[in-house]
């Protein structure tokens, strides 16, 4: 069903179509409408799932992970200042190999205090161990939301859904809702090994003190997890989303990159500024493009290196720094480039507590 909604209504109803059992957040801008629309839903007996208040995100992380140790399906939402605040609870999820998913609207991280958007924060939990999803529009932001309880579940390994704050979230366009029958035949019942949750009459014990013998190697397995997901669990999902929905998902979007020798590499809702750009460049006889990532973790180098064979220059367009360095996603990009493509890469840094990005900028980059 197609609806006029805004980009956090969408989610909300989204997430509440997916069956969580156990939904805890605490509001922060730009998520707060996520929550208080499904918290809405459970109070008005339109949901199943137990929504917890709590007195913070580090609390509400908490509370997610607890319930998703025990087998329930969790679901939080968070920003900035409140991913920040769960990140020690971040680690421990993924540690623990849980299948939670949590949404993050993305905003700039203080100080000076900022409620607009970039993706500093995101970006800077990114080692945690996290399958880490951008969405590029709110159908996008929906129907990663679904894929997400999918992939999770089927990996065994929690997933963040970004969307950029107030350009996703407080925007209103028109949303395919999928209905409920076809959500429940995607996801199914959530189905796990004995072992993999808390069960009294199977005792288990969970994120133990680990010794230097055992530490590195349970992180490397870690590690080999989360790559393993991308070829396998991850496209699977996206294969079967298809199947079900009608509609495609891939680790990557494009514009124009068949023939371009000049290509924008981002991630998140950048996507649609940069197309008109990229349009006015044609005009002039520029052969410019686009590859905009819909996953940062695994990070797609594969997928990369293919997509920018032939292409002579990319502009990183980053929207989080790593201070004393440079954009994030350029130190990303040329990791997965090195001793591949010999291509001239361009870091620009934009967008940074919600500054506009305008066509004519991105043009003059160029």
């Amino acid at each position: 069903m197609k609806k006029l909604l805004e980009g956090s209504q969408a989610i909300a109803q989204v997430v509440n179509l997916c069956r969580p059992g156990v939904i805890s957040a605490y509001p922060i801008t730009p998520q707060t409408h996520i929550v208080e629309d499904l918290a809405k839903i459970a109070a008005d007996g339109e949901a199943s799932f137990e929504f917890v208040r709590t007195e913070s995100e580090f609390a509400a992380a908490s509370v997610i992970l607890g319930a998703s140790a025990t087998g329930v399906r969790a679901y939080s939402a968070t920003t900035s200042q409140g991913l920040l605040l769960m990140t020690e609870v971040i680690y421990n999820i993924a540690g623990m190999n849980l299948p939670v998913v949590l949404t993050c609207a993305n905003r700039a991280v203080s100080a000076p205090i900022n409620i607009w958007n970039d993706q500093q924060d995101a970006y800077s939990v990114r080692d945690a161990g996290w399958i880490m999803f951008f969405a590029n529009d709110i159908q996008e932001a929906v129907d990663l939301h679904i894929l997400a309880f999918k992939v999770a579940e089927s990996v065994g390994l929690p997933v963040m859904v970004n969307m950029d704050g107030f350009y996703l979230t407080h925007t209103v366009g028109e949303v395919d809702i999928p209905d409920q029958k076809l959500v429940d035949k995607f996801l199914k019942k959530q189905s796990r090994d004995l072992g993999s949750f808390l069960d009294v009459k199977n005792p288990k014990t969970f994120g133990y003190l680990a010794t230097p013998k055992e530490y590195q190697d349970m992180r490397m397995q870690l590690d080999a997890k989360i790559k393993k997901a991308k070829n396998q669990e991850i496209k699977k999902a996206m294969q079967e989303f298809e199947k079900v929905f009608g509609r495609k998902l891939s680790l990557t979007r494009e514009y124009k990159l068949k023939d371009a020798k000049t290509v924008f590499v981002s991630t998140g809702s950048i996507f649609g500024t940069t197309r008109e750009a990229v349009d006015l460049l044609r005009l002039k006889g520029k052969k410019v493009g686009i590859c905009n990532l819909n996953l940062l973790r695994p990070f797609p180098d594969d997928e990369i290196v293919k997509k920018l064979k032939g292409t002579k220059k990319i502009i990183v367009l980053n929207r989080a720094i790593s201070l004393g360095t440079e954009g994030i996603l350029t130190t990303e990009i040329k990791k997965a480039l090195y001793g591949k493509h010999k291509i001239e890469i361009q870091d620009e840094i934009i967008g940074l507590g919600g500054r506009d990005i305008r066509v004519e900028e991105l043009v003059n980059l160029v």
